[in-house]
């Protein structure tokens, strides 16, 4: 807020597939995703399409005592994308409220099979759920969460597998094996009392875009499997083809190994192609058939107004029509690789550290010791100048285009941010302070 009379928002008028346009005619290409929802574009006509037809027929109704076609046929499609093994969709809002409904879930579930005692949460360090009051209790970023800390439960941290924190001579799967050990620990001493452990399958976007090896969610199912806690995969950034999967944890398996799932799979973001405002939480039939009783009180008491609103439904059945239709994520897989040979000449940049990719999310950090003072603000202002609507977090340059990259886009777009990435730091303040913009963005759940 108070950066705004400096750095005043910029005004958009209108979108079409990458780009927004702002009032004065200039075109900018949205290299976030308009944060990591906009999968398939601005104003992809399929999308339009399927949305006029809906709001033709029913904007809403209340999913109280009725139902609608959209909410039931895309909890049945999310249900077959996970063989069956999540049978039921919770719908809500936004990203935190699936996190808030993911740990009363949780919590209650326990409580209805007798043992209340297990009401304590894990979660990873760094790691960002939303900011609702539940979900920033199980947030590791201060900027967030210090303000509020007196209203928060308690709960318990663990070592983020972050790759980037590998010791000389050890791979992304040895710091998942110290992070594994860590939550054993943790397991070993408290599981009689620990209801449920949150991830971020993959990815701690918000963390800089923190990459960890998949033997970290396989060893996670693992533990939780042997003492009895739930997993909650929070899918939130990184589901919906992102991670180069639908669902990130379907990665968690080895090749030819039947598939591992958590107990809850948080949705939300892409789910609707950046259209309208939904969330969803899928869960196993066992967790649902715990709270089927004539006692209310043993009900999974919680709603609002627009829970599975229909039009919202029907645009993530639109998204999902995009995906079998295009067959998305194999297009992806052969068009990732263009960005990817078109940002290698950052890995020989000694100014730059960490450059990673997996899937369709592309991050490089810029050493501290050159970032200079308020990187992220200058770097995006750069980046306007360039034609990119682009926002790091901290000294982490991210890209997570929409899924419409072509070898013409992928050359442009890395050339741009190159340019971007030279001007920012040719225009370093002087006494720069090293430290000055360590704060990450809100990853607006």
């Amino acid at each position: 807020m108070q950066r705004l009379g400096t750095v005043p928002p910029l005004p958009i008028a209108r979108g079409e597939g990458v780009w927004l346009h702002d009032y004065a005619g200039a075109r900018y290409f949205d290299a976030n995703s308009s944060w990591w929802v906009n999968l398939f574009g601005h104003a992809d006509a399929r999308i339009n399409a399927a949305l006029r037809e809906q709001l033709e027929t029913l904007p809403h109704v209340m999913l109280a005592g009725c139902t609608h076609a959209p909410a039931v046929e895309l909890a049945e499609r999310l249900r077959a994308m996970t063989g069956g093994v999540l049978g039921h969709a919770f719908y809500a809002s936004d990203g935190a409220s699936a996190v808030e409904i993911a740990l009363k879930m949780s919590f209650h579930a326990w409580r209805n099979l007798g043992r209340s005692d297990k009401r304590e949460f894990v979660c990873l360090r760094q790691g960002y759920h939303g900011e609702t009051l539940g979900a920033l209790a199980v947030t590791d970023v201060a900027v967030f969460r210090d303000a509020y800390d007196p209203l928060l439960m308690r709960a318990h941290l663990v070592m983020s597998p972050d790759a980037r924190q590998a010791l000389p001579g050890e791979s992304a799967a040895d710091v998942a094996a110290r992070a594994l050990a860590d939550v054993r620990a943790l397991f070993e001493a408290r599981h009689e009392h620990i209801a449920a452990v949150i991830v971020e399958p993959l990815v701690q976007c918000a963390a800089g875009m923190a990459l960890h090896d998949a033997a970290y969610l396989r060893g996670l199912r693992a533990l939780c499997d042997a003492f009895d806690v739930h997993l909650i995969a929070d899918e939130i950034a990184v589901g919906c083809g992102r991670t180069g999967s639908f669902f990130a944890f379907e990665q968690a398996a080895l090749p030819g190994e039947a598939p591992l799932w958590p107990d809850f799979v948080c949705l939300s973001k892409g789910i609707s192609g950046g259209y309208l405002p939904l969330s969803l939480v899928l869960t196993r039939d066992a967790i649902y058939e715990v709270f089927l009783d004539d006692d209310v009180a043993r009900g999974f008491l919680h709603s609002h107004s627009y829970t599975g609103n229909a039009l919202a439904c029907r645009a993530a059945l639109a998204v999902l029509d995009r995906f079998a239709e295009d067959d998305v994520l194999a297009r992806n897989r052969a068009t990732a690789p263009l960005l990817s040979t078109a940002l290698a000449p950052l890995g020989d940049d000694a100014r730059i550290e960490h450059l990673r990719h997996t899937g369709m999310i592309w991050a490089f950090d810029v050493r501290a010791d050159v970032a200079g003072e308020r990187f992220a603000e200058r770097f995006h202002l750069a980046g306007r100048d360039n034609g990119l609507l682009i926002r790091p977090i901290g000294h982490t340059v991210y890209l997570m285009p929409p899924y419409l990259l072509d070898a013409e886009l992928a050359q442009w777009l890395a050339t741009q941010t190159l340019t971007t990435l030279e001007q920012t730091l040719a225009n370093r303040p002087r006494n720069s302070r090293p430290d000055a913009d360590r704060a990450p963005e809100p990853a607006t759940a």
